[in-house]
């Protein structure tokens, strides 16, 4: 768990995001800029993510009034749970950013993400009020007008790297519920990238044999893994236990904004009124959801 007052976890919450931004520009950046493929990125992504983490685990430093409380163990946790909801949001993630831009893709991400956070509660017995429920409609309008096909303001995702990323958010969403048990967040990280190794593995070979792969496209699917993926997860996991439930979705609401400016920077993807008007209604709707919530 993160330790310190409350401007220390602030801080460390937007490193998270950050990061979590980070991600979808270094991925899309890769695929669309670079010989690499969706499979060798994943594989990339989750060893190298696998490696930083371990090396911080040998390393065994106490951090005393660092980033985490207590210490960090020479073993690594995680579950194979844990793992699975992380090779599977990895895996959806690249390949869905093939046919997707940075926004785009982090408007659906994080949108899945918010659906399957507030799924969760319902199904744990809570109740939602009437504001709620006009804002999951309000949100669910908003994919929807981003997804119509033939729409004259914009044209629509592709429909198959769509699902893939509503897949992959599915899938993240589901990893954050299982991270708010945690106890050691960087050994429950590590130990899930560890325990993904396996697909990376099996996604590697094919990539090399057919040699899709070059030097750029390796450094960013290596930063993307080591820094963005494997040091941004544990800071994740660390603050998620400060952190109510409507607050750990809310702050996530930040990341399509922060990835729609670093891929206009970065990539030069424009921001059209289209993608302004429904991330408006998409996050604007689920905020309708949480604030509520943080207040009962």
């Amino acid at each position: 768990m993160i330790a310190g007052d409350r401007p220390r976890i602030i801080g460390w919450t937007v490193v998270a995001m950050i990061a979590f931004a980070a991600n979808s520009v270094l991925c899309r950046w890769a695929l669309d800029r670079t010989a690499i493929d969706p499979a060798a990125f994943t594989g990339i992504r989750l060893a190298a993510g696998a490696v930083m983490l371990w090396l911080c685990l040998r390393a065994g430093r106490r951090t005393g009034g660092g980033v985490w409380r207590g210490s960090w163990p020479g073993s690594w946790s995680g579950s194979w749970a844990g793992a699975a909801a992380l090779s599977a949001y990895a895996a959806a993630f690249s390949f869905a950013y093939v046919g997707l831009p940075a926004a785009s893709g982090a408007l659906l991400l994080f949108g899945a993400v918010q659906v399957t956070m507030i799924a969760a509660g319902l199904i744990r017995g809570e109740r939602l009020r009437p504001l709620q429920w006009l804002g999951i409609a309000l949100a669910a309008g908003g994919l929807v007008a981003l997804l119509a096909p033939g729409a004259q303001i914009s044209q629509a995702p592709d429909p198959i790297a769509a699902v893939l990323m509503l897949a992959s958010g599915a899938a993240w969403g589901a990893y954050s519920l299982i991270g708010r048990r945690s106890r050691d967040p960087l050994a429950t990280t590590a130990g899930n990238f560890m325990r993904s190794l396996p697909l990376a593995v099996l996604l590697l070979v094919p990539a090399l044999l057919r040699m899709e792969i070059d030097l750029q496209g390796v450094a960013l699917a290596v930063a993307s893994g080591a820094v963005a993926s494997g040091l941004g997860y544990a800071v994740w996991y660390a603050v998620l236990p400060a952190l109510g439930a409507a607050q750990a979705a809310s702050v996530q609401l930040s990341v399509p904004v922060i990835a729609a400016l670093g891929g206009t920077v970065l990539l030069g993807e424009a921001i059209t009124w289209h993608l302004v008007v429904v991330s408006v209604a998409v996050l604007g709707g689920i905020a309708l959801v949480i604030r509520p919530a943080a207040r009962g």
